[in-house]
């Protein structure tokens, strides 16, 4: 369906200021848009405006890219569905460049004539979590067999303990926790410098791959480095030479997850420090220059479910549901040969959620547009949204809604891909993807991952929707 308003001299008027002041709004770099400052031309330029039915649908987006600059970690029950969702994650850790201990001749922490480590430890910092912070959780920390490299995708069914990746004679440590840690005095939790977190002990003796035995694992690490110095040159060098990572995977427990921004690995001593005796620390953390990844345990029965309502369409994470839509590209542009399409906006409704619980999942904040044939690949390839055939949106509570304001662009590439003979069914298909983003400090847009968080939310829409239609305004001009 579509309605077409030629519109007046007043409000052709009004319409250009506002057409300017989106030209700059929008910020759409292609030439798509004509920017209109010229109060003479006015009379010059005929607009007209159209809105056209959309028809979306919910699909299954199975297994995912998995990397992330955040580890999830638990095990939960949807309260909407009931479904179970479990997550796992595996962590390798940067050194910095050219990282050095004291010289061995300044080292006191020692066991006889041998240098140790006083201690070594897993900490793992989350700023967020999911659940009851006293729930008991149980976890396995194993240590990686060989590293999981960069240049492999890696999506959120991978299992390294199924594909072989976990040393099966190496550190595997059980911790029982709770995310509100009562071992921790109240005042400390209740620091403003306080960040919670789970702590894991390494301080049983260890062997490493060569049969080499050390009183733990802190004092290995030392070892390595007084070996060969090169072995913490570079992140590249301690991961395949020193530590691959490790795999922290949930055991037991039911209700919470926790969203872990930083894991560190920490090695204690002591050492002398101009005749004074230092206590020294070094810390080796999970960044965004080493690989992370998390694994995601779905109920598939209760997804393909969902999936299929056609009364509505889905959002959910992790690695759960999608909205896909088709736009009407055909319509929009038949009778336009001539024209610019100068906006093109589509807003999707949420549906509130019926269910009455403490525990309800976020609503996703920030949704991705994509291409139906670039679902994949514009993850693959570490893209960002270009205003051009990728568009954000974010959530808007005033409305309870979510806005594309202005996708022209993508409405003529698709289009333009059409009449250059492509031959894909999914032509003029899009994606609707829930995605975490982060910017640098000039607020440029760096990074688009997978959102990996409990997420969910639904929207009006579907096969047979029971709402007001999903549609897209269009805003046409045309020089007389």
């Amino acid at each position: 369906m579509m309605t077409r308003q030629y519109l007046s001299h007043t409000l052709r008027t009004l319409l250009l200021a506002g057409l300017a002041a989106l030209a700059f709004s929008a910020c759409d770099e292609t030439t798509d848009t004509i920017g209109v400052t010229r109060t003479d031309e006015m009379d010059h330029l005929q607009i007209a405006t159209d809105t056209f039915d959309v028809s979306t649908r919910s699909i299954v987006a199975g297994p995912v890219l998995s990397r992330t600059t955040t580890g999830y970690l638990g095990q939960i029950r949807d309260p909407e569905t009931g479904a179970y969702i479990t997550a796992d994650f595996m962590a390798q850790f940067a050194t910095l460049e050219d990282y050095s201990f004291p010289e061995p001749s300044r080292m006191i922490s020692k066991i006889g004539d041998t240098i140790v480590a006083d201690s070594c430890e897993l900490r793992l910092f989350y700023e967020n979590f999911y659940g009851d912070s006293l729930t008991t959780m149980k976890l396995t920390a194993h240590e990686m067999a060989r590293p999981m490299s960069e240049g492999t995708t890696y999506l959120t069914d991978f299992d390294p303990k199924a594909q072989g990746y976990l040393r099966t004679d190496g550190i595997n440590i059980s911790k029982t926790y709770t995310l509100a840690d009562l071992s921790v005095s109240e005042a400390t939790r209740n620091s403003t410098n306080y960040t919670p977190n789970i702590r894991i002990p390494l301080n049983q003796p260890y062997t490493d791959r060569d049969g080499n035995q050390y009183n733990n694992y802190g004092t290995y690490l030392i070892h390595k480095y007084y070996a060969d110095a090169t072995n913490y040159t570079n992140s590249y060098n301690f991961i395949n030479r020193v530590t691959p990572g490790f795999y922290f995977e949930t055991k037991s427990g039911l209700g919470a997850m926790a969203n872990v921004h930083i894991s560190q690995l920490n090695v204690y001593f002591r050492y002398l420090s101009a005749d004074t005796i230092a206590h020294g620390i070094a810390s080796f953390a999970a960044t965004e220059e080493v690989l992370q990844t998390t694994r995601i345990g779905n109920d598939q029965a209760t997804i393909a479910r969902l999936a299929d309502d056609p009364t509505c369409t889905y959002l959910k994470t992790p690695a759960g549901i999608f909205t896909e839509m088709t736009l009407p590209v055909d319509d929009i542009v038949r009778g336009h040969d001539n024209d610019t399409i100068n906006t093109a906006r589509v807003e999707l409704q949420r549906i509130n959620s019926s269910i009455t619980s403490d525990y309800l999942f976020d609503i996703p904040q920030t949704l991705l547009m994509i291409p139906l044939d670039e679902m994949q690949t514009f993850f693959q390839n570490k893209q960002i949204a270009n205003n051009k055939t990728s568009f954000l949106a974010t959530y808007n509570s005033k409305t309870n809604s979510y806005i594309f304001n202005n996708i022209g662009s993508l409405i003529r590439t698709l289009a333009a891909r059409k009449a250059a003979g492509s031959t894909s069914a999914d032509w003029n298909k899009v994606v609707i993807i829930p995605v975490t983003i982060s910017r640098n400090t000039d607020n440029e847009l760096t990074t688009v991952f997978h959102d990996m968080s409990l997420s969910s939310t639904r929207l009006v829409g579907g096969p047979e929707n029971t709402g007001k239609p999903v549609r897209i305004s269009v805003i046409y001009s045309k020089f007389k």
